[in-house]
């Protein structure tokens, strides 16, 4: 079982930027593929972005191609999340995520996976 906590968010205005850390506990990180979600009030969980567990292969809900990347290094156990051109629509509690095994293309499923951190909360000014 993976344990992880979310940090980096916080207040910004538009059009700047942040990085989301996520960092996993225990010695098998690799062994998990990875997810970011967010979640605006009154709003179901919506994907974000999804990497495999090489970090070789990764997906993006469409409206956020060119502005968030996912990446992650296995040697800290973490997995990152760096958004820029933030838009007061990006405002919501952004999640990690991960599950085992292989890379299913219900990567943008929430329920694809297990185990989830707390959240951190990204609010974007206009």
């Amino acid at each position: 079982q993976v344990q992880l906590v979310e940090s980096g968010g916080g207040l910004v205005q538009a059009g700047g930027s942040l990085r989301l850390s996520c960092a996993a506990s225990g010695r098998t990180f690799s062994s998990y593929n990875m997810g970011w979600f967010r979640q605006a009030p009154g709003k179901e969980h919506e994907f974000v972005a999804a990497i495999n567990r090489s970090g070789g292969t990764t997906h993006y809900t469409d409206s956020l191609k060119g502005r968030f990347t996912i990446s992650r290094d296995n040697a800290k156990n973490t997995v990152y999340l760096q958004m820029n051109s933030l838009k007061p629509e990006d405002t919501a509690v952004y999640y990690c995520a991960a599950r085992q095994g292989f890379y299913y293309s219900d990567y943008g499923r929430p329920t694809a996976y297990p185990y989830w951190g707390q959240g951190t909360q990204v609010t974007v000014s206009s």
